[in-house]
């Protein structure tokens, strides 16, 4: 299933929240996720623009398949999405190993969810780099109303995935095997 989002780098978080807030937008949920990701030795996953995902979401903890459709400069063509409900983090993470998989990196980020009209609204903190905006919606009809209601500029939008996020602020997710909020370890 394709997943329809668009990001928003540099906002400003307060003003965001707050214009959320004015419009109506009901807070769900402010928590921290954790993050494990997995590839199979020699990391064929991410050469092929893809990567399997393990998280908890503080709520439920939840195992996605992802790949990119295409990448430029101007970000993703588009991202595949499959995902299901586990239950049990380390116990799915020993069953992928088990499989012969590996752990890519463990990372950890901040969202605050909210939802308004069938679109959901994210500003993700992670460490190393600054908060950003995602929408989310069933379609891209919803998602541009939503941006348009924000007061955000259209063409200033990203189709991209984290990493690439990282990386425009100089910081390659790959250099580091744990990347949470108290603690940074690189690849050695």
């Amino acid at each position: 299933m394709e997943e329809i989002e668009v990001k928003f780098l540099d906002i400003d978080v307060a003003e965001v929240q707050q214009k959320l807030k004015i419009l109506g937008a009901m807070k769900k949920y402010d928590r921290v996720f954790r993050d494990r990701i997995f590839d199979f030795p020699g990391w064929p996953l991410d050469a092929d623009s893809s990567w399997l995902r393990l998280r908890d979401k503080g709520d439920k903890i939840t195992l996605s398949f992802k790949r990119r459709f295409g990448i430029s400069e101007a970000g993703d063509a588009g991202m595949e999405e499959t995902e299901i409900v586990v239950d049990d983090f380390e116990r799915t993470s020993t069953l992928l190993l088990k499989l012969g998989m590996e752990i890519k990196f463990d990372e950890e980020k901040r969202r605050v969810h909210f939802e308004l009209e069938e679109t959901e609204v994210d500003i993700d903190t992670w460490p190393l780099i600054p908060s950003y905006l995602e929408i989310e919606a069933k379609n891209w009809k919803q998602v541009r109303e939503m941006a348009d209601k924000l007061g955000l500029v259209w063409s200033e939008r990203k189709q991209c995935a984290a990493m690439q996020v990282f990386e425009k602020y100089g910081v390659r997710e790959k250099d580091y095997r744990i990347l949470a909020f108290d603690k940074q370890v690189k690849r050695s």
